[in-house]
């Protein structure tokens, strides 16, 4: 079998091994005239070629079972195989490498394995574990179409991993005190719904279950309450949303703060400033933490980041937004203080980031006026 010649994430042993379905042995190889670089804004690497460099890497020959698992995973990113020679144990011979169509990029600084698997080593194998189930189910054109969401998630699920409650109440129970029995996935897609088996510790000492129950994984989101202290009004968004929709609402149009979910790699705050660019055409100022928490812990596994944005609101600001791409068709509408507390006694405000931010606004208004000159 042709051996395949890696430069960039697959080198990643951890990655390499979930993708090809068994441990693979990599050998130290080099690619004459091509240096690896990172792609420019970009998470990954492309081969430039370069008359005065040698691309490090590893060359591994796959189990032909393994070699279909490798091809499918990078059919998702448009890359095939094509043929080079590289040198290996002190000498030249034909190998494979992945590339993509075209160029992917324009290469920046040298490539480095260690700094990408800080940054993004644990996220590309749970992102990759997803990405593998679809094998024999979809194409890799479907899955690669997708794979913002799917790398969102993955993220989403390392970051909770790592987050550390306080813990200033409770019994200290931790992920050690439950068994994960398995998970059965019943729905891939730009949201998943997955059947989740476990048992946990009780708190008279017992256990209980194993017990199965269904969880919604969407992508931790952002959600940023604009807020004018000169003015005194918010800036609220109108849009259809398929929960109420679903749940029989006569009104499903919502009135909410500006959300968007957080993609991978980018901080919430970034994300509640582009959302707001995207969705109401909106520069933020300063932005004030209001919490992080799970919108419904029962059954949705996602996190939520809320912010008050200070921001300038003149009349001029209202209009429609959102990205047509994705279906979006949002309303944005000013709300002078007091109108907003009207809505939020009389149920008009019906969604909890929305009452949460009103909340926080009403606690804090005072403070953040007195912070500004009031003409």
């Amino acid at each position: 079998m042709t051996p395949i010649f890696l430069f960039g994430t697959l080198c990643h042993q951890p990655l390499l091994d979930l993708v090809a379905g068994q441990p693979v042995r990599m050998e130290p190889a080099r690619l004459a005239g091509h240096r690896a670089a990172w792609v420019k804004g970009a998470s990954y690497p492309m081969l430039e070629a370069r008359a005065d460099c040698e691309a490090d890497g590893a060359l591994i020959i796959p189990e032909p079972q393994s070699l279909l698992r490798l091809d499918f995973y990078e059919a998702c990113f448009g890359y095939t195989r094509r043929a080079l020679r590289v040198h290996w144990d002190g000498a030249e011979i034909e190998a494979e490498a992945w590339f993509p169509p075209e160029q992917a990029g324009t290469p920046g600084e040298d490539w480095s394995l260690p700094a990408w698997a800080r940054q993004w080593g644990d996220v590309s194998v749970q992102a990759a574990s997803e990405v593998m189930r679809q094998m024999g189910r979809q194409s890799p054109e479907e899955v690669g179409q997708r794979f913002g969401i799917i790398r969102a998630r993955a993220e989403a699920y390392v970051r909770a991993s790592r987050w550390r409650r306080p813990g200033h109440v409770g019994r200290g129970f931790t992920r050690a005190n439950a068994i994960h029995h398995g998970t059965e996935h019943v729905h891939d897609g730009f949201f998943n719904m997955e059947e989740v088996r476990a048992s946990h510790a009780t708190f008279k000492g017992g256990t209980a279950g194993p017990m199965t129950r269904a969880v919604f994984r969407v992508a931790d989101a952002v959600t940023v309450l604009p807020y004018d202290p000169v003015r005194d009004r918010i800036l609220l968004i109108e849009q259809f949303r398929f929960g109420p929709f679903a749940h029989g609402d006569a009104a499903p149009w919502m009135v909410e703060p500006i959300a968007g979910l957080l993609d991978a790699g980018e901080t919430a705050e970034q994300c509640a400033r582009r959302e707001a660019r995207e969705e109401a055409r909106l520069t933020l100022g300063a932005l004030h933490f209001i919490g992080r928490y799970y919108p419904t812990p029962g059954g949705v596994a996602q996190v939520l980041f809320s912010y008050l944005g200070l921001a300038d609101l003149p009349d001029s600001i209202v209009g429609v937004g959102g990205h047509a791409q994705e279906n979006e068709d949002i309303l944005s509408h000013l709300v002078p203080y007091a109108l907003a507390l009207k809505m939020l006694a009389e149920g008009d405000m019906a969604n909890g980031p929305l009452i949460l931010s009103m909340q926080y606004l009403m606690l804090n208004r005072d403070r953040l006026r007195s912070t500004v000159r009031l003409g």
